[in-house]
């Protein structure tokens, strides 16, 4: 066994799983704590070092394209003291963290670990249910089905429209946007009926726009990552490899026809919260001249 134990957490390696404890201390943040202990099969490892400072070193590990649906999800977006594939390891240890990564080589090594990527997903990603409170609304999963319940802020649009319910077999993808404190994120669920639509996630009822705290708003991801886990591996969809991480995977294409009635659909909805006095003729006319842009 090979083991370190810092304040930021733990990395134990048995031959065949790193296990990653995260640490309890205040300084470590909360998404790492929320989504616990990760089991890292060696398979599903591309590599590991560790980088020595003069105060404070890291232990970084590398996963292999494609295998965990956390690292899919945020499309390599996690800001750098959330991901849970580093460690910040005390100087005097430095020589257990070494240690650790030269046991982690030698695995890989005798076991003939692959580096391309990944054809399947060999991390489970996190556990169902779940459920997070975000500055738009309340995203939760049990999975099968995603449920948006939004909060008093949301944009009168999407309150009007009420909870929104998509099951799994519905989902196309999901794209991720952490909330930076400069910019707004998103976490927005893409359907087969709303693939081509660009509405900005303020106005999307697919959508919740982050932009409160960052700190819980970055716990979206878990969601993120647990729909992820149960949609097709990128590998499977037609004529298409595992997505880059600076870009959301290639979508299915859909028929001319298809697109055609998902926008007459989009276009009736407008108009029934048109004539019902939801939207002023402003927001009607703002909205609907989005929706076909995004056709």
């Amino acid at each position: 066994m090979a083991e370190i134990i810092q304040r930021d957490g733990t990395w134990a390696f048995d031959g065949g799983t790193v296990r990653i404890t995260p640490g309890r201390h205040r300084s470590v943040p909360l998404f790492r704590q929320t989504y616990g202990e990760i089991a890292v099969p060696l398979e599903a490892v591309a590599g590991v070092a560790y980088e020595p400072e003069r105060r404070r070193g890291l232990l970084r590990m590398r996963l292999r394209e494609g295998a965990d649906p956390l690292l899919q999800a945020t499309g390599g977006r996690l800001p750098e003291a959330a991901d849970p594939y580093r460690l910040a390891v005390d100087g005097d240890r430095s020589g257990v963290a070494e240690y650790v990564v030269a046991e982690i080589r030698r695995s890989l090594l005798l076991d003939q670990v692959p580096k391309e990527p990944a054809r399947t997903y060999l991390l489970p990603g996190p556990p169902v249910p779940v459920s997070v409170r975000s500055s738009d609304g309340t995203v939760s999963f049990d999975g099968t089905q995603v449920r948006i319940d939004w909060a008093d802020t949301s944009d009168r649009v999407k309150r009007a429209t009420g909870p929104r319910i998509i099951g799994v077999g519905d989902l196309v993808r999901v794209e991720w946007l952490p909330n930076s404190g400069y910019e707004d994120g998103f976490l927005r669920f893409v359907t087969r009926e709303t693939v081509f639509s660009k509405l900005p996630a303020e106005r999307d009822p697919y959508a919740l726009d982050l932009w409160g705290s960052v700190r819980r708003d970055l716990l979206t991801a878990l969601v993120a990552a647990a729909v992820t886990a149960r949609l097709p591996h990128p590998s499977t969809r037609p004529g298409a490899e595992c997505a880059d991480r600076d870009r959301p995977p290639a979508t299915v294409p859909r028929q001319p026809a298809d697109h055609h009635d998902v926008l007459l659909r989009r276009l009736r909805e407008l108009g029934e919260l048109h004539r019902a006095g939801v939207l002023t003729d402003d927001e009607f006319a703002t909205t609907k001249a989005a929706v076909l842009r995004g056709f």
